[in-house]
């Protein structure tokens, strides 16, 4: 959600200030497009050089900047109009007074009384500071602008004292935007699981059954619903994969039966349930302790089936939308048709293994989505990401039907 955003950035001196080296480190690595401005008193705590190397943009101290035997202009106004959010951090108790009351006398609070975008503040300072009414004053009335406070945490205080009055850290400033971002989004506020990629069942030490799947359509789903406010629990299967998004969790098992518990660990809190794993139908009955050693020409395994995951999610869901997988070779749409019946779906998305560009391993999917009511929306190759973010169109467009 921070993708592409534009955000500015005022520090003002107080020692917290060293932590907004991290902020910004943050911010450019979720892809955000950072501004920094410092007061005077700031640039005693944290330096202009290393906040101008790591947002890769010059830092702002002044209405003037001296440079090559030059005087430029920085122009507040077109600063504040730039920016899609502004952060205050360290918001002190000196600049907590002039926000509140109006007072400009550094570039720093020119800039914030010309902004049109949200602000967020995030106060830092000893903790008799921070409880004394004048403080709550402040921070009262600049709320009541329509500012936004990043409350200051408990903890140790460079006094030595401990308290409330720590700047929060930066991975929950960060947080606070992206709840904030998050507000109105399709999935703000509900929680999606999604199983991914494939299981290995374990023959021995060494070997395993297993199949292609990669993880790649799960990850892709997880992602996608993340981007649109959901908080994501995606189970997966071995894979080499990572989540990106900052409101997902990921939860790494092996086989069938570790992602049937942890599936059904998480189950119940769910709004919306993706099983879109390749999971083993069979494991090997009994697990060889040591390496097999290679004796006969032939070996045989006895093979037992394992719990069916989707359908054991299907038998105890309550108001939770589950949407299976099916891949097929032969009578596809038959056959989703009846898995979506018999393990109670509320849809099912269709692979065939004979669509070029489809199946396990890829970059691109060819999908058909069949809803309870057998609706069938078959869709063209694309990208991954982009059959993700048109599953999720289907769900939510099936649901609010």
């Amino acid at each position: 959600m921070l993708q592409g955003k534009k955000i500015l950035l005022g520090i003002t001196g107080g020692i917290a200030a060293y932590k907004t080296t991290f902020l910004v480190r943050l911010l450019i690595k979720a892809g955000a497009e950072v501004k920094v401005i410092l007061t005077e008193s700031a640039g005693s705590f944290v330096s202009p050089l290393t906040l101008a190397t790591l947002s890769k943009n010059p830092v702002i101290t002044s209405f003037v900047q001296e440079e090559n035997n030059a005087t430029d202009w920085n122009n507040h106004v077109e600063l504040g109009l730039w920016a899609d959010l502004m952060i205050i951090a360290p918001a002190t108790a000196n600049t907590l007074s002039k926000m509140a009351h109006g007072t400009c006398d550094n570039f720093l609070l020119a800039t914030y009384l010309s902004a049109k975008c949200p602000v967020f503040f995030a106060p830092a300072m000893d903790l008799d500071m921070y409880a004394h009414p004048s403080t709550k004053t402040s921070i009262d009335k600049i709320l009541s602008f329509g500012n936004l406070l990043i409350p200051a945490a408990h903890g140790e205080l460079a006094s030595g004292l401990v308290g409330e009055g720590r700047m929060a850290e930066p991975e929950a400033i960060i947080q606070c935007l992206l709840d904030y971002l998050s507000k109105g989004l399709p999935l703000s506020g509900k929680k999606v699981m999604i199983t991914a990629g494939p299981t290995y069942e374990a023959i021995d030490p060494v070997r395993f059954i297993g199949n292609h799947a990669s993880g790649k359509m799960g990850f892709a789903l997880a992602e996608a619903a993340a981007a649109q406010g959901a908080s994501v629990v995606l189970i997966t299967g071995p894979s080499a994969l990572e989540l990106e998004h900052s409101n997902t969790e990921l939860k790494r098992v092996t086989s069938a039966d570790e992602m049937y518990k942890e599936a059904h660990a998480h189950f119940e809190d769910m709004d919306y349930v993706i099983c879109a794993a390749a999971v083993a139908d069979y494991r090997p009955k009994e697990v060889a302790t040591e390496k097999i050693k290679k004796k006969d020409t032939s070996l045989v395994l006895d093979l037992v089936k394992n719990q069916d995951i989707l359908a054991s999610l299907g038998e105890i869901k309550k108001d939770q939308f589950l949407v299976g997988f099916a891949l097929e070779t032969e009578n596809e749409l038959e056959n989703a048709k009846k898995k979506l019946k018999s393990k109670n779906l509320d849809a099912i998305v269709l692979n065939s293994l004979k669509d070029k560009g489809a199946g396990f391993g890829g970059n691109t999917n060819k999908i058909t989505y069949i809803d309870k009511n057998n609706a069938i929306i078959a869709f063209e190759l694309k990208t991954k990401a982009e059959v993700a973010s048109d599953i999720w169109n289907e769900i939510l467009s099936t649901e609010h039907a």
